[in-house]
């Protein structure tokens, strides 16, 4: 059976499924309005259940991939909720001190998208960090649905510290450069952009489809950024004239890409959602943007 992807779907279902994604829309909301374009509840339901990620097909590298090495790391956030675990990955053969990236994920936690993600830049040639914001309720549990569920729950105040947390312990990671680059990805990009705000001594951020920070924060940014946006994400690209406004009168150094046409989450490869042309395109100006700023 061939993928299916955003075409094959009506783009009032699109929408629907992004507020259900992000918590505007219940589950009971989604299958009734999707209900207009399906047969009965059940044609929904099947809807639905096709929009949902599948990771053991999208995977690009293997847990054991012999390039890198894995492992599970609880690291100390005395500012945020104590002790959060996160995944990391990095070269098995690092060529001397090389940069560190972490990764936030989108509002489900530290899902096997996530983690492939920490692989790839691995092989790529970064020490990759991955938190799970999700840890403090006993971390991301197996069911997007049920990790949706968790994440209102937590306090984003405690939250944001746990990452601000990360990125200070990959600045003084073993074979760390001292550079840390951030990359995140919806809730994720947003958690950049705040990043952004808040530790001067980023070299490099890089939002996915992000929220935009305040106006007012934006004089702290000191960290180049490279921004990456959906054409038919309204609901994010509704904040994005004013934040780029606010980055050209604080001169802060940024490149902005809307690819057309492509949905919010474009770059997840394990949905209908990912576009193939667009997340190739924005993936390899990721990595060269990283490498240009974060190289020794």
């Amino acid at each position: 059976m061939a993928r299916k992807t955003a075409n094959d779907f009506h783009p009032e279902i699109l929408k629907l499924f992004d507020l259900y994604v992000h918590g505007g829309l219940s589950r009971r909301g989604f299958l009734e309005n999707a209900g207009k374009f399906a047969v009965g509840v059940g044609g929904a339901a099947a809807l639905l259940d096709a929009l949902k990620p599948r990771f053991a097909e999208a995977q690009q590298i293997a847990k054991n991939d012999p390039r890198i090495v894995t492992e599970y790391v609880t690291y100390d956030s005395p500012s945020g909720y104590g002790n959060i675990r996160g995944y990391e990955a990095r070269p098995a053969h690092p060529n001397g001190k090389i940069p560190a990236i972490l990764v936030v994920h989108e509002n489900r936690g530290l899902n096997p998208h996530i983690e492939d993600i920490v692989r790839r830049l691995a092989v790529d040639g970064f020490i990759a960090f991955a938190p799970d914001a999700l840890t403090p309720l006993g971390g991301y549990p197996g069911d997007e649905d049920k990790a949706r569920e968790l994440f209102p729950k937590l306090d984003q105040s405690k939250t944001r510290q746990d990452f601000i947390a990360a990125a200070q312990l990959l600045k003084n990671a073993p074979n760390s450069n001292g550079k840390v680059g951030v990359v995140g990805f919806c809730y994720g990009g947003g958690i950049a952009n705040f990043l952004a705000t808040q530790l001067p001594d980023l070299g490099a951020v890089v939002p996915f489809y992000g929220s935009q920070p305040p106006a007012e924060a934006v004089t702290n940014i000191k960290a180049p950024l490279l921004l990456q946006y959906a054409g038919a994400d309204e609901r994010i690209n509704a904040g994005w004239p004013a934040y780029e406004a606010a980055l050209k009168a604080n001169h802060i150094r940024y490149q902005a890409y809307i690819y057309p046409g492509v949905q919010h989450g474009f770059n997840n490869d394990t949905t209908p959602r990912f576009d193939e042309a667009a997340a190739k395109l924005a993936w390899q100006r990721t990595v060269q943007f990283f490498k240009d700023n974060l190289a020794s």
